[in-house]
C-alpha cells in the first residue's frame, strides 16, 4: 500500500471531478470527524460504519501488511449476522473461508455433536485465515470515499491544555517523522496489547494460560465443518478448519504446567508426549507432522472486564477495552456487534456533532449497558466454560466438566440453549445462568448415579454435592459480578 504523507494539492483539470473538501482536509491537514487507531477487525468495520453515515474518518495503522495471527479465525453466526448488517459480508468471500455448522465435543474419546440449530435454515459461522479476512476489511475501508488511511505508529494521545478532552493523536511516520491527527472523537482499537489501556482503563488484563497454535495440513477431522473441542485429563484442545487444506490446532497450556517446563523438555515435549496421545487417532499424524515442521506460535488467553468510556473525546473499544478467553470463539462476534451498536447510538440523527461531549458520554453509558445483552453472555460463558474444560487436578471441577458433557448428550434444549448462547444468537444472560446451574445440578446427579459404593452414595455424596454446587458458584460468580459493576 502507498504510504500517505503531506503533499501539495494538484491543480484540478476540467476532466477531473471537483475535489472533496473533507478528503482534502483529512489528507492535507490530518483533520476529520473521527480518528480510528488500529485497522484490525474492529477498527476497519467501525471506520466503514461511521463513513457510511457521512462521517469524515481517518484510519491509522502501523503496518498495512497482511497480519498473521493464530486467533481471530472463527466467526460465530451472530458475528456473521452483524457483518451482514454492516454491509461487509462480502469480506468473507474469496478468502477460502470454511462453513462452520456447530461443534463436536470429544470427552475422553466419547463424542457429541452440538449443531448451531436443529431447524432449517440452519445458521452458519465461518472460519478462515485471520490475515486474509483482515485484508478484505482493510480493502473495504481503503476504497471508501469518506475514509483516508495512513501508515503510521501512534505514540500518544493529544490532550487539551484546558481540559481532559482528547483532541487526537501524535504518531511517528517512517520511524522518523512526527505526525498529528485530529478529530472530534478518537477511537482506540489497538488490540490486546493496547499501549493506552493502562492510563484510561481501570482494570488490568489477567491471563491464566496461553494458546499454542499449529497449522495442520489435510487432516481428516472427526466431524467435518464443525469445530472440534477435545477434552481429556489435560487442558482443552481446539481444532477447526481455516482453509481447503489447513486446519488450526490450538492447545491451551496453563501457567506453571510442569510437563511444559524447560526442565521437562519445554512446550514441544508437552505437545508430543502429553497432548498428542489425547487427540483422535486420525488427527495424530498431521499434528505430529506439524510439530516436526516446528511452526509453533502462542497467544496469551486474557480476561479484561469492560468499562464505560469517561474521558471526553476518547473511546477504548475492542480488545483494548474488553477481552475474554478465546475458547468459545466469541471475540469477533462481540466486535462486530459493538460496531453495530456504536453506529446506531452515535448516528448523525442521534448526535449530529461528535464534539458534543455531553451527548457522546451519555451515549457511551448507554452503549456500556446495552451491549451486555450479548457481551455479558459471551464473556461469562467463555470464562466459565474454560474453568470447567481446564479442570485438571480440581476434583470438583472435573465433576462439573463431566456433568457438562452429559448435559450436551441429553440433546434438545440442553444443546440448543448453550450453543445459541455461544453462537451469539441468544442474548439473554438469564438463560446462561439457568443452563449453567442446570449443568451443576445434573453433575451432582451424575456423581450420585456413578458412585462406586453405597457408602459413597449415601454418606459421602451429600457433602460432596454441597461442595460441587459451591464450586459452580465460585466459577461463575466473579464474572457475573464483573458484568454488573
Amino acid at each position: 500500500m502507498t504510504l500517505i504523507v503531506d503533499t501539495p494539492p494538484e491543480s484540478p483539470s476540467d476532466s477531473q471531478p471537483a475535489p472533496d473538501p473533507a478528503e482534502q482536509r483529512r489528507r492535507l491537514h490530518h483533520d476529520g470527524d473521527v480518528v480510528v487507531v488500529g485497522a484490525g477487525i474492529l477498527g476497519c468495520a467501525l471506520a466503514v460504519a461511521l463513513a457510511d453515515q457521512g462521517r469524515s474518518v481517518i484510519l491509522l495503522e502501523k503496518s498495512w501488511k497482511e497480519p498473521d495471527r493464530i486467533v481471530g479465525e472463527l466467526l460465530q453466526p451472530g458475528g456473521v449476522q452483524a457483518l451482514k448488517e454492516l454491509g461487509l459480508k462480502h469480506c468473507l468471500e474469496e478468502i477460502d473461508a470454511v462453513t462452520v455448522r456447530g461443534y463436536n465435543v470429544i470427552y475422553h474419546g466419547e463424542e457429541v455433536e452440538i449443531p448451531y440449530s436443529y431447524e432449517e435454515p440452519r445458521p452458519e459461522g465461518r472460519s478462515f485465515h485471520h490475515g486474509r479476512f483482515v485484508s478484505q476489511l482493510r480493502k473495504a475501508a481503503m476504497t471508501h470515499r469518506n475514509i483516508t488511511v495512513f501508515e503510521t505508529t501512534v505514540t500518544s494521545l493529544i490532550t487539551s491544555t484546558y481540559s481532559p478532552q482528547i483532541l487526537g493523536v501524535e504518531s511517528l511516520t517512517r520511524q522518523t517523522t512526527k505526525d498529528f491527527f485530529f478529530g472530534a472523537l478518537t477511537f482506540v482499537a489497538d488490540g490486546y496489547a493496547s499501549k493506552f489501556r493502562k492510563t484510561y482503563h481501570p482494570h488490568t488484563p489477567t491471563s491464566r494460560s496461553k494458546f499454542w497454535g499449529l497449522e495442520l495440513i489435510d487432516v481428516p477431522l472427526p466431524l467435518p465443518l464443525h469445530g472440534q473441542v477435545v477434552l481429556s485429563s489435560n487442558a482443552p484442545v481446539l481444532l477447526y478448519q481455516i482453509g481447503t487444506h489447513e486446519t488450526r490446532a490450538l492447545v491451551d497450556i496453563p501457567e506453571n504446567t510442569v510437563t511444559a517446563s524447560p526442565a521437562a523438555g519445554g512446550v514441544k515435549s508437552h505437545l508430543r508426549n502429553v497432548v498428542l496421545p489425547s487427540l483422535p487417532a486420525k488427527v495424530r499424524p498431521a499434528f505430529s507432522a506439524a510439530l516436526e515442521r516446528g511452526q509453533l506460535r502462542s497467544m496469551p488467553n486474557s480476561f479484561l472486564p469492560p468499562t464505560t468510556s469517561r474521558t471526553p473525546g476518547l473511546i477504548l473499544i475492542g480488545d483494548a477495552m474488553n477481552m475474554r478467553h478465546p475458547l468459545t470463539g466469541g471475540g469477533m462476534t462481540v466486535a462486530f456487534n459493538d460496531v453495530v451498536l456504536l453506529r446506531d447510538i452515535l448516528s448523525p440523527k442521534q448526535i449530529p456533532d461528535l464534539s458534543n461531549t455531553t451527548a457522546v458520554l451519555r451515549a457511551m453509558s448507554i452503549f456500556h449497558w446495552r451491549r451486555k445483552r450479548l457481551t455479558a453472555v459471551i464473556n461469562i460463558l467463555a470464562q466459565a466454560l474454560y474453568s470447567l474444560f481446564a479442570a485438571n487436578d480440581d476434583a470438583n471441577l472435573r465433576v462439573l466438566q463431566r456433568g457438562c458433557f452429559r448435559y450436551f448428550q441429553r440433546g434438545g434444549v440442553c444443546v440448543s440453549g448453550p450453543v445459541g448462547l455461544l453462537a451469539g444468537l441468544i442474548r439473554q444472560p438469564a438463560v446462561l445462568v439457568w443452563h449453567f446451574f442446570s449443568v451443576a445440578v445434573l453433575a451432582i446427579m451424575v456423581m450420585w448415579a456413578e458412585a462406586a459404593t453405597w457408602w459413597e452414595a449415601v454418606v459421602m455424596a451429600p457433602g460432596k454435592a454441597v461442595v460441587v454446587f459451591a464450586t459452580a458458584c465460585r466459577v461463575i460468580g466473579p464474572y457475573l459480578w464483573a458484568e454488573v459493576t
